[in-house]
């Protein structure tokens, strides 16, 4: 309230200075020196105007001055200051002539007021005004004012350390103080891009405001996307230099909300909340799909600005009965902060996450002008699929998961953040699927050509019982050696490296098949490759092709290299002998399954012998074979999806 008090003390000044030139016709130089003193007295602040003083008469009185300062007296560039273009005030003659002078309306235009921001609570930023004892009674604020406009403003929020600043601009605001002493302040700004509208309410109790509780009403918009709408009630109550904020309830866009708050105004600001939301929605940035048209996009180089940490110290405590996070959802929700200094540690614990729990610690530095950022968090029990797809739009891991992180980055701009990362991770999945790929299917594809891309299909799913890795990261380079998949029909080993600043990956893995619908555990031995698989390129479309030297090249040449060493695909017991080197993949596939299932399955298909006569499988021969159903053609269905 130390503004409405100097903007009281200005308006009994001007009224002053428009008495004595209309009445007296005195020169405007002597008794702007005598207003100038008068204010520095009331506020300890000090006016200066140094433009030209204009007095109007018709149609009615006013006065017009240009060019107008107010700092404090011997004040410096880290100080703060309030320039103003034009100051305009019109009176009534009624008033004038009643002994009990007002101003009907105060019209500040182009006014730009200079705010430093402390780094430290040491200090003091307001002036300390008249000396005045502890057994001075408060006096009720003289405020002769009716309406107050602000046209055109510029709040300036600076560093004097660095130099560093912020700008609110184009503030639009108008004040009215009603006759049942209510107090309305409505209008606009844009901090940033972001339009911003407010509506405050308030009706002191008559007498001094010290220490009273004031009614307020408070309504905050911000323009999106995403639009924001915050209403608030509370009592008010100005205990010296502190704000307290009591019984304040209301509502932030679609959650409501209760709880208290204070403000230590002295120097460097000292914010206390504590806040219980029915709902609260937080922003996350749109997720994109895993493998977009277009390709994987690049992480955004829009810088960050995370300095405001540094001018605040602030105590947080806020509970949810439910927290959204972009599309995810997290029931209950509890959430412990503090910035000091300019880092902030928050901290979640028991946070309901989607049948499991999440647990975890978030801190940013933001001292240095290459603030770091580092997080520790632990999930169980979560199911997968809708915590990745509403955190990420990752949806093609399905199962209950267990994960870790433990994770510290520096820089300015998501792409730095991540190409700095260090740290360990880690993921494992347990009964579950990977939603739209049939690894069993690539396997097959990998028998005569190479992939681009992971040939995804909405239709088609493998089923695991386990997916698991380990990672070390190092300026953003995560390194698994232990890449882990196992389902009923398939199994996967591998290690590689992921490049998350690049979006690019390199990895080496076995896959096997598995002759069996038992899942982990089960007793058929798996039949591999034969050789390695290399997957490597942009992470959402990668090529995927058999360890072959050249195989890029002369694929063709490359395959039938395989064949003519005898070792073809899924190793030499799928190739047989050189003189089967030509025969059909299938044929091979299909003597596989049925070794691999311990089962006499019927006639096998004829194959050409030396001679060039058709011969019989020698399981044929074995009359009980025809005795049992034959299992190939569901496992077919399984593998392949016919």
């Amino acid at each position: 309230m130390r503004a409405l008090k100097i903007a009281g003390a200005v308006a009994i000044c001007l009224i002053a200075i428009l008495i004595v030139l209309f009445v007296t016709g005195t020169h405007s130089g002597f008794v702007t020196a005598l207003v100038q003193d008068r204010i520095e007295h009331e506020t300890g602040y000090r006016i200066t105007i140094n433009g030209r003083t204009e007095i109007g008469v018709w149609p009615s009185p006013s006065l017009t001055l240009h060019n107008v300062t107010l700092d404090k007296p011997g004040s410096s560039a880290s100080d703060g200051r309030l320039a103003v273009g034009e100051v305009r005030a019109g009176f009534e003659f009624a008033s004038l002539l009643s002994g009990a002078p007002k101003i009907s309306e105060l019209a500040i235009d182009h006014p730009t007021l200079r705010l430093p921001m402390l780094r430290e609570r040491a200090g003091t930023s307001l002036p300390a005004g008249p000396a005045r004892s502890e057994n001075t009674p408060d006096r009720e604020p003289a405020f002769p004012i009716e309406r107050m406009t602000v046209s055109n403003g510029t709040i300036v929020f600076f560093d004097p350390q660095i130099g560093s600043e912020e700008t609110v601009g184009d503030v639009n605001a108008s004040v009215t103080l009603g006759a049942d002493r209510k107090i309305s302040i409505t209008g606009d700004a844009r901090p940033g891009d972001r339009p911003l509208t407010f509506a405050i309410a308030a009706t002191p109790p008559a007498g001094p405001l010290g220490r009273r509780n004031i009614p307020t009403e408070l309504t905050l918009e911000a323009s999106g996307p995403p639009a924001h709408r915050l209403t608030a009630k509370a009592e008010v109550r100005i205990n010296g230099d502190t704000l307290l904020v009591n019984g304040l309830s209301g509502s932030l866009d679609d959650g409501k909300f209760n709880g208290w708050a204070s403000v230590d105004l002295v120097g460097k600001p000292l914010v206390k909340i504590d806040l219980d939301f029915q709902r609260l929605g937080l922003d996350a940035p749109p997720p994109q799909p895993l493998a977009p048209p277009a390709g994987a996009q690049p992480w955004s180089d829009t810088a960050i600005d995370v300095s405001g940490l540094n001018y605040v110290d602030a105590q947080v405590t806020i509970s949810a009965a439910e927290l959204k996070i972009g599309d995810a959802r997290f029931a209950p929700a509890a959430v412990d902060a503090a910035i000091a200094s300019g880092v902030l540690k928050a901290t979640f614990s028991n946070l309901g996450a989607y049948d499991g729990q999440a647990n975890g610690v978030l801190s940013i530095d933001a001292k240095a002008s290459n603030p770091s950022y580092a997080l520790k968090a632990d999930v169980t029990g979560v199911r997968a699929l809708p915590l990745l797809s509403g955190l990420a739009g990752f949806d093609n891991v399905d199962g209950r998961m267990r994960a870790t992180a433990d994770l510290r980055g520096t820089g300015v701009s998501p792409r730095a953040i991540v190409s700095s990362l260090t740290g360990t991770a880690s993921i494992d999945v347990r009964d579950g699927a990977i939603r739209n790929l049939n690894i069993a299917k690539m396997i097959r594809a990998l028998t005569s050509g190479t992939l681009s891309g992971w040939q995804e299909r909405p239709d088609q799913t493998t089923d695991l019982s386990q997916l698991s890795a380990t990672a070390t990261i190092a300026k953003g380079q995560a390194v698994t050696n232990d890449l882990f998949l196992a389902g009923p029909l398939v199994r996967m080993t591998g290690a590689g490296t992921v490049d998350i600043g690049s979006k690019t990956l390199a990895f080496r893995v076995e896959p096997k098949l598995v002759m069996t619908t038992e899942g982990q555990g089960g007793n058929a031995d798996p039949v591999g490759l034969g050789i390695p698989v290399v997957v490597q390129g942009a992470w959402n479309d990668p090529l995927i092709y058999p360890d072959v030297a050249g195989i890029l090249n002369d694929p063709a040449a490359a395959y039938a290299k395989l064949r003519e060493l005898g070792q073809g695909l899924f190793g030499q017991s799928g190739a047989g002998s050189p003189d089967k080197s030509g025969a059909d993949f299938g044929e091979t596939l299909d003597s596989l399954i049925r070794q691999g299932l311990g089962a006499a399955t019927g006639p096998a298909p004829a194959k050409p012998s030396s001679a060039g006569r058709p011969s019989q499988d020698p399981s044929s021969q074995d009359p009980s074979s025809h005795d049992k159903p034959p299992p190939v053609d569901e496992i077919m269905k399984q593998l392949f999806g016919r």
